[in-house]
């Protein structure tokens, strides 16, 4: 078997056992993260929303008992139901005191609505909007909850308790109760949704969506906008809880349906699959890639060396040879990523550009060899001087430009200060002879909405006013004068 054999079929079981296996678990995973979303999760979520729906609604009913019960109700109605401000007052009173959207008595005997601003109408059984009295008034239960718009509140979508009333011989005198506004199970949804990252909606058997917190499912739309979610309906309103699931725009989703008798409506929980499987895509995506980078490095070992040498030349390009910092081309590949670090962490940015004070004259009088000692040296005490957060760089000739994060502009100043004393008090040793050094600093902190190019300018101008100005001290910029 010669090479070329050899290599392709190290190649062919390399790729296509790592593909099997990565595929594999892919498989199992995604499979076992349906059951857990279809059987447990949604399942837990829907019970969790109808157990808190459950739990809102015992107030309003307890309130509606204690109201249906009360002795100034059933006497004022029993005294001929006059003086309708008394009764306004009492029912002003219910909602001030429990909080409630609207309370209310129908009166059997006269068939007025009462409400807390006095008579709302006059109940009649040829009216469409007062069959829910009739229903309650022939109801065999002592209360229903019902949900109606409320004719009180421009016809604002209300979850109603309507509590039978009897007089002190048990005979039916009318229906009182309270309106929940339907704003608090809408709140409950949308907890549900930013807590869980799944959808919660409700429906009629229709199909209409009557209350959501999903972007998808809009209230007042229709099932029927998604066919694949409309031909469900059937199987959906036909059972008290199910699991399915459908496509849309390509991903899978699953719903876990549950019907909630107390608002004659279908309890929606869904999720979208995909997103759900994300994680193990990537791992997938992951997998795969490892493989084939196992694949391509059996097959291209040789080409090993010359990525090492590419190497090789990338570190020479971004860092200076005579004092090992990073050079010129070196900043400017990491300057958007500290600048953009700033904006997004609001941190202090500061820019120092150093200056060796009259360089020409130490290779003019000790020799350039002096001069390259005297550039590695100040490299070394620049580095001693910083933080390992910091960054230093050769700028060109005899100029350093020094990166300090998150520092403000008082340490920026004591920063470079300190570099600026340490030049001056540690003489470089050429040949036994003691080479003194000082150094002009110019200081200038970035300011928001500032390209780098106008720091690195105030910073060079700074520098040159420390030059001017005597040299061997640090000038700091003033953003407004430049």
């Amino acid at each position: 078997m010669n090479r070329h054999k050899l290599i392709f079929l190290l190649t062919l079981v390399l790729a296509m056992g790592g593909i099997s296996i990565s595929l594999m678990s892919y498989s199992v995973s995604k499979a076992s993260i349906h059951r857990a979303i279809s059987d447990n999760e949604l399942p837990l979520t829907a019970d969790n929303v109808y157990s808190e729906i459950q739990r809102d609604l015992v107030r309003p009913v307890f309130i509606s008992s204690m109201m249906a019960s009360d002795t100034f109700l059933r006497d004022w109605v029993l005294d001929g139901e006059r003086r309708v401000e008394s009764i306004s007052k009492y029912l002003q009173e219910i909602q001030s005191t429990y909080g409630t959207f609207i309370s209310f008595f129908v009166s059997e005997k006269t068939r007025q609505y009462y409400y807390g601003n006095g008579v709302l109408k006059k109940v009649q059984k040829t009216e469409p909007r007062d069959v829910w009295y009739f229903r309650v008034r022939d109801l065999n239960q002592p209360y229903e909850i019902n949900v109606d718009k409320d004719l009180a509140h421009q016809d604002a979508l209300t979850i109603f308790v309507n509590y039978r009333v009897y007089d002190y011989a048990k005979n039916y005198i009318g229906a009182v109760g309270v309106g929940l506004t339907v704003d608090s199970v809408k709140g409950l949804i949308d907890g549900y949704q930013e807590k869980f990252r799944r959808s919660v909606y409700f429906i009629t058997s229709e199909g209409t969506v009557m209350l959501s917190g999903s972007k998808q499912h809009i209230s007042g739309s229709h099932v029927r906008e998604l066919p694949e979610l409309h031909a469900l309906l059937p199987q959906i309103t036909s059972q008290e809880t199910g699991s399915f699931e459908y496509r849309y725009k390509g991903s899978d989703r699953l719903i876990n349906t549950r019907y909630i008798p107390e608002l004659k409506w279908y309890l929606i929980v869904e999720k979208n699959e995909s997103e759900a499987t994300q994680v193990i895509r990537n791992t997938l995506y992951i997998n795969l890639g490892i493989c084939l980078l196992l694949t391509a490095l059996a097959v291209y070992l040789t080409n090993l060396a010359l990525k090492r040498y590419q190497t090789q030349i990338e570190t020479m390009a971004t860092t200076d040879s005579l004092t090992h910092l990073p050079n010129r081309k070196a900043f400017e590949i990491i300057i958007d990523v500290i600048m953009q670090e700033r904006i997004r962490y609001g941190k202090d940015l500061a820019v120092i550009l150093l200056d060796i004070d009259h360089f020409k004259q130490i290779n003019d009088r000790h020799g350039h060899f002096a001069g390259d000692q005297v550039l590695t040296e100040v490299a070394l005490i620049i580095r001693s001087c910083l933080r390992s957060v910091d960054f230093v760089c050769r700028w060109g000739g005899e100029e350093f430009l020094i990166l300090l994060k998150d520092c403000n502009e008082r340490n920026a100043r004591l920063l470079a200060e300190k570099i600026r004393e340490t030049l001056e008090t540690r003489p470089v040793d050429h040949k036994n002879v003691p080479i003194h050094l000082t150094a002009s600093l110019g200081v200038a902190m970035v300011q928001n909405g500032e390209r780098i190019e106008q720091v690195l300018e105030r910073a060079d101008y700074a520098m040159y006013q420390a030059k001017a100005l005597g040299r061997n001290q640090v000038i700091f910029s003033n953003f407004k004068n430049g």
